[in-house]
């Protein structure tokens, strides 16, 4: 018998942020990274963000390539040390929507499943603390040693996330015809082509623009509005009352 399950980005979706800015600002605090590569790599790209004439896929994009560069020659335990701290302090500060329905989920006998573009060490630590049943990270390879090289296998771009999810779902047997995805990115979008409930968390701009050019995803979508300590549930018959720049 065939089982359903529920597929659950992090960032932005589940935690409230990114989390690898709070890595980010970890290794600024242990001098791993020099406060001048955030003043003159990242904060441009921040800034564009926060005045909204940039994207948010690129600040991430930027501090995941100094990240990657940072940790290189680290060892595996400082790196799994700073991911542990950070979840320890920070990982209770998610969206009320996501964690209510993560227990919904586990009420139903579904499985919950992280599929996450951070690193993962810090998935590993935010699925264990949530309960997940399984997870899937961005990997910073490590050699024998291990000793951090440098190379990456990426988890935050939609191919990516399309292979985990058919992976997982042969490893399984989940019924993605069934099944629900939550995701905030465009790097979401293949989660929600693959299955039958997807819903948009609080969505970026790229993100909105790819579902209501997409009729497949389009007729099936729900977005979800967290602002404060409320919760908008926008149905698909709604969104062309949402004004979406290009």
């Amino acid at each position: 018998m065939k089982r359903t399950a529920a597929f659950f980005d992090i960032d932005g979706t589940l935690y409230r942020e990114g989390l690898i800015t709070e890595v980010f600002k970890k290794l600024i605090k242990y001098e791993i990274i020099q406060p001048e590569r955030w003043y003159n790599d990242v904060k441009p790209e921040y800034v564009k963000w926060d005045r909204r004439e940039g994207d948010y896929d690129n600040y991430l994009l930027k501090m995941a390539d100094i990240y990657t560069e940072a940790i290189k020659g680290l060892h595996k335990y400082q790196v799994e040390f700073i991911a542990k701290n950070v979840v320890a302090q920070k990982g209770d500060r998610v969206y009320t929507f996501t964690r209510d329905r993560i227990r919904w989920h586990k009420q139903q006998g579904h499985m919950v499943i992280t599929i996450s573009g951070s690193p993962i060490e810090l998935v590993k630590e935010m699925s264990l603390k949530h309960g997940f049943d399984d997870y899937r990270g961005t990997i910073y390879v490590m050699n024998k040693n291990e000793i951090y090289t440098g190379e990456v296998v990426p988890m935050w771009d939609s191919n990516s996330k399309k292979k985990a999810m058919e992976e997982l779902a042969l490893k399984y047997s989940i019924d993605l015809d069934n099944s629900y995805a939550y995701g905030d990115t465009t790097g979401d979008f293949s989660m929600f082509q693959m299955i039958k409930y997807p819903l948009c968390i609080n969505p970026t701009r790229e993100l909105l623009n790819k579902v209501m050019n997409s009729p497949e995803v389009r007729n099936k979508i729900r977005i979800i509005v967290e602002r404060k300590d409320v919760i908008y549930n926008l149905k698909p018959e709604y969104l062309d009352l949402i004004q979406v720049k290009s």
